[in-house]
């Protein structure tokens, strides 16, 4: 499968918990920070739900 490297951009101070689970839930703790993920239907979903905190590049 393809992989996605997903960055961090905006803090997730003051939203809600469950946007807060998703980042976390991606392996991301910090702003600026970078994950290598396999690119699954999941991962996709969880994306969508916090693609105004996240950037997405293909790998």
């Amino acid at each position: 499968m393809a992989k996605v490297k997903i960055t961090q951009v905006k803090s997730v101070i003051d939203r809600p918990k469950k946007q807060k689970d998703t980042i976390k839930a991606l392996g991301l703790r910090k702003v600026n920070q970078t994950v290598e993920r396999e690119n699954t239907p999941v991962i996709q979903g969880m994306i969508a739900k916090v693609s105004h905190l996240v950037k997405v590049e293909e790998a």
